[in-house]
């Protein structure tokens, strides 16, 4: 399942629980504490202060040996122009090199600075075992027709203790 933290397009459950992790890990000396002790996976899909003016992919990352096998993904766009728009998407793959035609998951068209996080899980897809970004830009307006972005894609492993909690956080509203 995937959520989307500002959009509807997953159940309001979902949504609840990605937005209590965020909130959580955020806020909390306890529940950062937690997550940081208890994390098995942690890396970049897009490497920090990447700048792009073109559509591309990421690297190959092998999540093969991730327990859970539910992250918690974090766009940060870190710096733009006006007049232009980014999509992300999240595809799998089971070797590595041959992708899925479709994303798995997928962040919502974005225009500006800020950060979204959105979880990715992959308890329905035991045979994805890579996931990689892939991003394309777009431009309008005056000035330049070349877009620009600076943005990168965090990728950090969620632990079932902090799903357990989240989720039970969610039930008690």
């Amino acid at each position: 399942m995937i959520c989307d933290l500002r959009g509807s397009a997953a159940p309001k459950t979902t949504r609840s629980l990605a937005w209590h992790i965020a909130r959580e890990t955020r806020h909390s000396p306890q529940a950062r504490a937690l997550l940081e002790s208890a994390l098995m996976m942690e890396a970049f899909l897009v490497p920090e202060r990447t700048v792009v003016n073109a559509k591309g992919d990421g690297a190959a990352l092998d999540v093969s040996a991730s327990k859970g096998r539910i992250f918690l993904l974090t766009l940060a766009i870190t710096n733009i122009i006006e007049q232009e728009s980014l999509d992300v998407s999240i595809f799998g793959s089971a070797d590595g090199a041959t992708w899925d035609a479709k994303p798995v998951v997928a962040f919502p068209q974005k225009f500006y600075r800020e950060e979204i996080p959105l979880l990715l899980n992959l308890t329905a897809r035991p045979e994805i075992n890579f996931v990689r970004a892939h991003w394309e830009v777009a431009r309008w307006g005056r000035g330049t027709d070349t877009p620009m972005f600076e943005f990168h894609v965090a990728l950090r492993e969620v632990p079932q203790e902090i799903l357990a909690e989240a989720a039970g956080r969610v039930r008690a509203q």
